[in-house]
């Protein structure tokens, strides 16, 4: 059980290394699904999510999952009906740095300050979407709002079981690999 924390860090770790915002078929619920497995930057900043909500505790561990999915939802909306917005890279880079510390240096935040930094993370995240997406948008959205579930799911199943020292140590190890990983992914962005 305790493998889990591991393997969920090396999955982050070793996630393709571009962006995932590339163009390409977006017309249907598979492409939307495939989409957050298609770059570190989305895997690392939903699991990122679900993992430092189970951490926040209490009220967090659902209304930050819910924030997440909701802000992508209303992101991908924005872009969808032609809103522009520049450096959305560079934020969702900065997502995946602050989202590794945060889980690195286990902070805790309030509910609703916590939901804010989540949601607005989120918010780009679904705008990239949106910006991507051409035809049959209701499709393509399920399907990228079930993959967002799936990794938020497998952050918050992967801090449930890293209860314990050395869980506990996996899942900060793996909050700030992603934190370095997130500069990286920074260092690419134009």
């Amino acid at each position: 059980m305790r493998l889990f924390p591991f393997l969920t860090a090396l999955f982050c770790v070793l996630a393709t290394p571009a962006f995932a915002h590339l163009a390409g078929s977006t017309g249907s619920f598979a492409a939307g699904f495939a989409h957050p497995f298609g770059g570190a930057d989305h895997l690392a900043a939903i699991m990122l999510a679900g993992l430092w909500s189970v951490l926040g505790g209490g009220t967090a561990t659902i209304a930050w999952p819910v924030t997440f999915v909701a802000a992508m939802l209303g992101g991908f909306a924005a872009a969808s009906a032609g809103l522009q917005i520049s450096s959305v890279e560079a934020i969702i880079g900065l997502s995946v740095i602050l989202l590794g510390a945060f889980t690195a240096f286990e902070l805790r935040m309030p509910v609703m300050p916590g939901a804010a930094v989540i949601g607005l993370f989120a918010f780009f995240h679904g705008y990239v979407h949106g910006m991507e997406a051409m035809l049959m948008l209701v499709p393509y959205a399920a399907g990228f709002t079930m993959a967002t579930v799936v990794l938020l799911a497998v952050g918050m199943v992967a801090a449930v079981w890293a209860k314990g020292s050395t869980g506990r140590l996996l899942v900060r190890a793996a909050g700030g690999s992603a934190a370095l990983a997130g500069v990286l992914l920074l260092r690419g962005v134009p």
